[in-house]
């Protein structure tokens, strides 16, 4: 049970600054990591996997709730969410080759984002 604890607390505080740093941008960088930009530093946060599988739910669960605080159409809070959780268990899996880690986030965003861009957002050149 202390286990199952000290996991979802992890978890928790990787949302926790998911969430901050993605406003902090915004605050910093009005509609930085929304709308058309879409760079979130947070997304740095995609390598946690390789050091703590409770990264996976808690980057997940960040990404969502920064999409829902920002405004984001419900296609970016759905797709881009799905982005993360697709980076975060790709970064999981590729654990045994670290300096290939960060590649499933870049990936799934560079093929998820451009569709939410160019569907949600309408935004010309987005695909």
């Amino acid at each position: 049970m202390k286990k199952n604890v000290r996991q979802m607390v992890r978890g928790a505080v990787i949302a926790g600054l998911y969430v901050v740093l993605t406003h902090l941008q915004n605050i910093m960088l009005p509609g930085s990591a929304t709308m058309a930009i879409q760079f979130r530093a947070s997304e740095a946060l995609c390598v946690l996997p390789f050091f703590t599988p409770a990264a996976i739910p808690g980057l997940t669960i960040g990404c969502l709730i920064s999409n829902l605080l920002t405004g984001c159409l419900w296609q970016d809070i759905l797709f881009g969410t799905l982005a993360t959780l697709i980076g975060a268990l790709g970064a999981r899996m590729l654990k045994k080759i670290p300096w290939l880690v960060p590649l499933p986030t870049v990936l799934a965003n560079t093929i998820i984002v451009p569709f939410v861009l160019a569907y949600a957002y309408h935004m010309e050149g987005g695909l």
